[in-house]
């Protein structure tokens, strides 16, 4: 049955019987379950989501109790973060598993038609049923990468000829001769406002209750892997207005204002401004508007998960399964008059980054225990793999979250590598490590250092690079970045000393196909 026929059968008419059609006969017979347990692996994502933007993460402002009982029933990373923070790489880094340099991805471009490594494809070769639903952000927008069905939501998005989203459709006719843009808002805009269309007709509700209904019609002996990927908080920020009612009377934290940023600090008029600036002092009246909305918007998707949570209990499916949650990037939110993301700093590329284990696997650290190591989006697909009980290859930059459960904390790596292209700035072209304590930021258009003590400081307020009391530290950080880029050749790293680029490039050599 095609994702269209599905479409209008399952979700329309309701039934659920095309839920178990598609699995069913998407699923070639010679695909036999291995007898190896393996998890149901159920991988929820939201877009644009900045890694303090929980209550779990100590926000006291964000109300999202379904995500934190997922927190509290299983580990909490509190340094989780996107490598390139940016939809499309750091998308490719989740589906591959490697690093920037390594996927080929160095900044927002279109993503490979086919790659070495793919989630999905791989869970599929050990014997899982693979369902994708909402934004997959892919070109072509309907590649599969393994999974044996999608049903996705791209929203505004249109890069393919003649494309339509399953949303798209779906709301078409559910609601003919309605604009599901009605609200105004672009998709980069970092305006506000509420959605003026009925709730059920948002894609976060179709996201949500598409995930539901595969849920409850899934008859499959097969082990479901279940990608759920939500289009928001990303930009329009348009919560139904119930749920920014629930924030009427929060106090929402202003952005913060480092000491380093005063080139964005002349007050802009956002009714003459761009409305998608990606840098620029509106003031904090406007961008506390702005982060009411996004929360609201978190906290609609907390309930959906919230639904997708109680359709596994009832399902017999909660225990046993691996359920994780993040996000392919942050966003800045006016933070050091910054929008959006693609950036070094903690709104950018810090992210969410949960997962709740199946009841079976044993760990050395209670439920609700937080760990500090440096974690991102590469490492899933090893740890899915792992659970498996298929063979991580080596040559795969990610490693399994199993390792900092189960006791091997000693073997997990010192340092993440973050980086990303050129994009709304030609200095903005940079690459950075960080333990989640120390963050370094190399400028590659202009050699320019930056040095953050996190722990101190996890805004990010004050740059140490010049403080004599940071010296040591900038040193060995800096030698590290050397050993990590070294790998690049002379144009990097020349006589042991870091290189700036008068170019950027988007693609690595490493990018699986001519560009």
């Amino acid at each position: 049955m095609k994702r269209r026929t599905f479409l209008k059968s399952s979700l329309l008419a309701g039934t659920g019987f095309g839920v178990n059609h598609v699995a069913q006969s998407a699923t070639p017979s010679q695909e036999q379950e291995e007898v190896k347990k393996k998890p149901h692996v159920i991988f929820i994502m939201t877009d644009q989501h900045r890694g303090d933007a929980l209550g779990c993460m100590g926000n006291k402002a964000v109300i999202s109790p379904n995500i934190d009982k997922l927190a509290e029933e299983g580990t909490l990373f509190v340094s989780g973060y996107s490598s390139a923070p940016s939809s499309t790489p750091g998308r490719a880094g989740l589906l591959t598993g490697l690093s920037p340099w390594h996927h080929g991805m160095l900044g927002y471009g279109r993503m490979a038609e086919q790659y070495k490594y793919e989630m999905p494809q791989m869970l599929r070769n050990l014997g899982y049923f693979t369902f994708g639903i909402g934004k997959m952000h892919w070109f072509p927008q309907k590649a599969l990468h393994g999974f044996h069905a999608t049903l996705i939501d791209e929203s505004g998005r249109v890069e393919s000829k003649d494309f339509i989203s399953d949303y798209r459709e779906w709301f078409q006719l559910n609601a003919p001769g309605q604009d599901p843009d009605l609200t105004g808002i672009g998709w980069n805009d970092h305006g506000a406002g509420i959605y003026k269309l009925e709730e059920r007709l948002h894609p976060t509700t179709w996201t949500g209750q598409t995930a539901c209904e595969l849920i409850r019609n899934y008859n499959n002996d097969k082990p479901l892997f279940m990608k759920v990927s939500f289009a928001r908080p990303h930009s329009p920020y348009d919560p139904p207005k119930r749920y920014l009612d629930l924030y009427k009377n929060v106090e929402i934290p202003k952005p913060v204002i480092g000491d380093w940023c005063g080139k964005y600090a002349e007050r802009l008029d956002p009714e003459k401004a761009a409305s998608d600036a990606p840098f620029g002092n509106f003031g904090d009246d406007y961008a506390v508007n702005s982060r009411r909305h996004y929360y609201a918007n978190i906290t609609f998707i907390d309930d959906q998960i919230g639904e997708i949570i109680t359709a596994l209990k009832e399902k017999g499916m909660y225990d046993d399964a691996i359920i994780c949650f993040t996000a392919d990037h942050g966003d800045m939110l006016g933070d050091h008059y910054h929008w959006r993301k693609t950036y070094p700093y903690e709104g950018s590329a810090h992210i969410p980054y949960v997962v709740k284990w199946p009841s079976y696997v044993k760990k050395s650290v209670p439920n609700g225990t937080k760990i500090e190591q440096p974690v991102e989006l590469r490492d899933f697909l090893p740890t899915f793999i792992d659970l498996a009980g298929g063979a991580v290859p080596p040559d795969m930059d990610g490693s399994s979250l199993l390792k900092l459960v189960q006791g091997h904390s000693d073997e997990w790596r010192k340092y993440i590598d973050l980086e990303h292209a050129t994009c709304y700035s030609a200095d903005n072209y940079w690459c950075a490590l960080t333990d989640g304590k120390l963050k370094y930021v190399w400028n590659f258009h202009n050699g320019k250092e930056q040095l953050f003590d996190l722990q101190k400081d996890p805004g990010e307020l004050t740059d140490c690079s010049e403080k004599k009391a940071y010296a040591k530290q900038l040193k060995e950080l800096r030698k590290a970045m050397v050993d990590h880029l070294s790998e690049r050749g002379d144009d990097y790293v020349k006589n042991g000393e870091l290189v700036t680029l008068e170019k950027t490039i988007l693609y690595s050599p490493n990018f699986p196909q001519k560009i």
